[in-house]
């Protein structure tokens, strides 16, 4: 008893951890856009501010059950895709319930949270939220495809789907990471990252270009408070799922800030670079050239 006990406070406190540097990590890259864009920008704590204030307000609006219940789920889709990785590899304390989860049931939790916010807006009754959620859906089921054939590529080249043992083989050296034991694969998640982060050219849900559609036109209050601490927790855990796979894992929290940093970097300089895609270019896309080095990885993989 003691020790299941122990795991849930270190599993709290990573939460807590990663949640602060999701937080201030949104706000410094919002800082960034800015900055090329030639503005100042936000503070970098500004996150934590729009946080608060979400959470003093409350609302008499009912759309229903559901509707209540899809930031939860969006939120334990963020909470649960952390809990089941190893933040820190070698940690006991940050080790998390890794043990009890592989690849499969992490990336199950990737798409989870996406599911329960297609029905909780989806309930709202709202054409501008049903448009987002079939967005986001559309997109989503495009980039499932390349990132699943990179996973399937490094579980062949690796014999496994557990995710302690695909960190552990690449120790020893940064050419032991992923990115160069199996390139093909890492290009093909790394294409799939981008729409994963929702950043433009792939920010067909949110659409800030046009007219806000999708979930953040339909929630407030505490509502979109979930959904705002989510957009802290979610990323983050990606970028640490992502460490994990392709650069090698982290032995302790300052070479984690570091790779996740760079990682998230690549998003985002992406989208400074490019417009915003239509729905049906950014899913025609991920069809094309992504797909196909995905296929290629598990050949090369399985036959060379």
């Amino acid at each position: 008893m003691g020790t299941i006990v122990t795991k849930i406070l270190f599993a709290l406190l990573t939460l807590f951890i990663v949640t602060n540097y999701g937080l201030i990590l949104s706000g410094v890259v919002h800082k960034i856009g800015a900055r090329v864009g030639r503005r100042h920008g936000i503070r970098f704590y500004q996150p934590y501010i729009d946080l608060i204030k979400n959470y003093t307000f409350r609302t008499r609006i009912t759309h229903g059950i559901m509707y209540y219940i899809g930031p939860v789920f969006r939120l334990t889709g963020g909470i649960g895709l952390l809990l089941f990785l190893p933040v820190i590899y070698g940690s006991p304390v940050f080790d998390n319930f890794s043990f009890a989860g592989d690849l499969t049931f992490v990336l199950y939790f990737q798409f989870f949270g996406v599911l329960g916010m297609a029905l909780g807006a989806g309930e709202s009754g709202h054409p501008y939220s049903a448009l987002g959620v079939s967005r986001g859906l559309a997109q989503t089921t495009a980039m499932e495809l390349p990132l699943t054939l990179g996973v399937l590529a490094l579980a062949v080249q690796y014999h496994t789907l557990n995710i302690h043992e695909i960190v552990a083989a690449q120790q020893g050296g940064i050419l032991h990471w992923s990115l160069f034991t199996n390139p093909l694969a890492a290009i093909a998640m790394m294409l799939s990252f981008l729409a994963m982060m929702g950043r433009s050219p792939f920010d067909v849900v949110i659409a800030p270009q046009e007219i806000p559609i999708g979930p953040p036109t339909e929630y407030h209050s505490a509502l979109l408070g979930v959904l705002q601490l989510n957009r802290a927790i979610f990323p983050a855990a990606k970028l640490i799922l992502f460490m994990n796979l392709l650069f090698g894992g982290a032995t302790n929290w300052g070479e984690l800030v570091i790779k996740t940093f760079f990682i998230y970097m690549w998003s985002v300089f992406v989208g400074i670079a490019y417009p915003r895609f239509r729905v049906d270019q950014s899913v025609r896309w991920y069809f094309g050239i992504p797909l196909l080095i995905g296929v290629a990885a598990i050949l090369v993989v399985k036959y060379f």
